[in-house]
């Protein structure tokens, strides 16, 4: 008797006798077996041949195209108080945080040297006002007053020299007079003439155009001198333009600031505009209209909605990216979102509802066309297909699939797979 489990037998002679030919022909016999045994359990080992693959179902559901950046929080209706002069700060009303008034009184610098100023450019204005007021006159007061006497004896001088011309020419064609004393009177009465018109002249148009323009040009810089003085006085004195909060106040009462450096900021942040700053390739994805969620870190889970309002006109760098920068006007009624912080900003481009979609890795492209591969009982069979929106997860196909098919992912030990391929799960 012959016993074979796995490589081991058990050889039993058949008449007892345990020498001679014939166990050796049992010893060819049983590796024979054997050999065959080895043989047949290699080839049905091999003779499944399929591939296990990771599958996914066509549903039919929402899908949104999505483009995913940054942003940054700025106040829509802001107001920045700058230092007008150099100067120290006398008195500050108000500390960071707090809500304001429009009108309210909130910083207060000093400002005797700007009353000083102001004073200087005030008697400046006013003499170069009376300049130009003497010049369109012809003169000041008492040259006024003058010149008019001048005119009124030049004016009884000229009559009284046409009176004596008169005469004389009357006696001389009575032989009464001489030639010469016609002539002498005349020139008289050319000079007497003469002078009036002068002072006619001198009267109305004393002063030429240019020298008007120079009166006039002095007048101007004293009034802008005298204006900017009155402003600087204005801004020692620093109100709310609106209710709002004060967010940022770097004046410290007793401090001393230099002209130009901010005295402090106060915005309505009840709505406040969220900038975001959109990658390139992403901007003509953009539209008004299109929805926005706005998150924040320091507000896990919490979500802003709004609309972009405005889409990007230019593209800028930024950093290392080239950016389109869209704004947005965001409800801030519990006031959490604070000016100048940096939030994430998600955009739907576009977004459909009730369409078939597939995971994003189910489709492959030939020759920019796409395709799945569509799971047939066990075998695989490839199926051309239309998209539409897509995003980081999923497809939206328009044409070529059904709900409920199934699709081939990939495989799971990392054999290709292709049209015709059999498979398993």
């Amino acid at each position: 008797m012959i016993y074979i489990e796995g490589s081991a037998f058990l050889w039993m002679p058949l008449n007892g006798n345990s020498s001679g030919r014939q166990p050796r022909r049992w010893w060819v016999t049983a590796i024979a077996i054997l050999g065959a045994v080895i043989l047949l359990a290699a080839f049905v080992s091999h003779r499944d041949d399929s591939v296990p693959v990771r599958t996914a179902v066509v549903e039919q559901s929402a899908i949104r195209s999505l483009v995913s950046t940054n942003g940054k929080i700025e106040p829509v209706n802001n107001f920045e108080a700058h230092a007008p002069a150099s100067t120290s700060v006398r008195r500050v009303f108000v500390k960071e945080g707090d809500s304001v008034k429009k009108g309210e009184l909130l910083v207060v610098l000093d400002d005797a040297d700007a009353r000083a100023q102001a004073a200087r450019a005030q008697t400046q204005l006013r003499a170069a006002q009376a300049d130009l007021s003497a010049a369109e006159r012809g003169g000041n007061r008492e040259e006024v007053l003058n010149l008019e006497a001048q005119l009124v004896k030049a004016g009884t001088d000229r009559d009284s020299a046409q009176r004596n011309l008169d005469a004389l020419k009357k006696l001389e064609r009575q032989g009464a007079a001489s030639a010469g004393e016609v002539r002498e009177a005349e020139n008289a009465f050319a000079r007497a003439d003469a002078q009036l018109t002068f002072l006619r002249q001198k009267q109305t148009k004393r002063y030429s155009n240019a020298e008007l323009a120079r009166v006039e040009a002095q007048r101007a810089e004293a009034q802008a001198t005298y204006d900017a003085a009155q402003d600087v006085l204005a801004k020692s004195n620093v109100r709310a333009p609106f209710d709002g909060i004060v967010y940022s106040l770097p004046a410290k009462q007793g401090g001393f600031v230099a002209a130009g450096d901010l005295l402090l900021q106060v915005a309505d942040l009840r709505k406040v505009l969220v900038r975001a700053f959109v990658d390139e390739p992403d901007v003509g994805r953009l539209a008004p209209g299109n929805p926005i969620e706005i998150t924040w870190d320091a507000a896990p889970g919490r979500v802003w909605r709004t609309a972009v309002t405005a889409v990007p006109s230019t593209v800028k760098l930024r950093g290392s990216r080239n950016v389109g920068e869209t704004t947005s006007i965001v409800d801030n009624k519990d006031l959490k979102l604070l000016p100048n912080i940096n939030v994430g900003v998600t955009i739907v481009a576009a977004e459909h509802d009730n369409v078939l979609v597939v995971p994003r890795e189910a489709v492959r492209m030939d020759d920019a066309k796409p395709y799945v591969l569509q799971v047939a009982g066990h075998e695989l069979k490839r199926r051309d297909v239309e998209t539409s929106l897509s995003n980081l997860t999923q497809v939206e196909i328009t044409r070529g699939l059904s709900a409920k098919d199934v699709v081939a992912i990939n495989s799971w030990n990392g054999k290709p797979i292709g049209d015709r391929t059999q498979v398993k799960f």
